[in-house]
């Protein structure tokens, strides 16, 4: 066959295209494994900072959570617990999760155990910050009120502003407080320094300069914890017990 000829250069150019197409698609399926677990390390991690527990490399991060998750629960709306099976919590695409219809989301739990051999409750939330998506993880002690402790996360907020919301300073804020008052749930609301909540409810200064991304935590909170008011109000129930 003629090399110069376009038929020629037309085959070889559809021959390179499927054969560079299949190189990068064996790279791309021998590196997802470990990509994917990357992805999940870094979820742990997320986690476990919401229950003040500090790892360094991935493999105690794994060996951590392992240590201090000891279940996985779906609750449904009304409070019962509907699925334990391993990762059934975890595994949930919050981002994904949060675009259903109220009455098909899940709504996962994670039980933990830490040092002190106390119980908390860890829920995930998600949702929108100035420039894209933001979420965290909420541990709740076990009388169905207490934040013990938060963690946010973002996708691209401004820095020295809104990305702040990641920082030891503004999480730390969260912890105590409470999120019903005289049994009502009141959630825990980000307010401009000096203002209240409409609610009378707990709240937290929020970021000077970050208005849009405090305001979007706010939200985030309130929709992702307002589902779980009736499975908090059973923890309620059992400790009154």
């Amino acid at each position: 066959m003629n090399k110069n000829s376009n038929t020629y250069q037309i085959i070889y150019s559809a021959i390179m295209v499927v054969l560079v197409g299949a190189v990068l698609a064996l790279i791309y399926m021998s590196l997802k494994p470990l990509q994917d677990e990357n992805i999940a390390n870094d979820k742990r991690k997320q986690i476990l900072t919401a229950l003040h527990v500090a790892t360094a490399s991935d493999a105690e991060v794994k060996a951590a959570y392992e240590k201090y998750i000891v279940q996985d629960m779906l609750v449904s709306g009304t409070g019962e617990v509907v699925d334990t099976t391993a990762g059934c919590a975890f595994d949930v695409n919050m981002a994904s999760n949060v675009k259903l219809a109220a009455a098909d989301r899940k709504l996962p739990v994670l039980k933990c155990k830490t040092d002190d051999g106390s119980t908390k409750y860890v829920i995930p939330v998600y949702g929108a910050g100035l420039w894209g998506p933001i979420w965290g993880y909420i541990a709740i002690a076990d009388d169905g009120s207490t934040v013990y402790g938060a963690n946010f996360s973002h996708k691209g907020e401004t820095p020295g502003l809104g990305a702040r919301i990641t920082e030891e300073f503004f999480l730390d804020a969260f912890k105590d407080k409470q999120l019903f008052k005289d049994s009502k749930f009141t959630n825990v609301e980000v307010v401009k320094k000096g203002q209240k909540p409409s609610n009378a409810g707990d709240y937290v200064d929020a970021i000077t300069g970050a208005t849009i991304t405090s305001r979007g935590v706010s939200d985030m909170l309130k929709s992702g914890l307002a589902p779980y008011e009736a499975f908090l109000k059973t923890l309620q129930g059992a400790q009154a017990e």
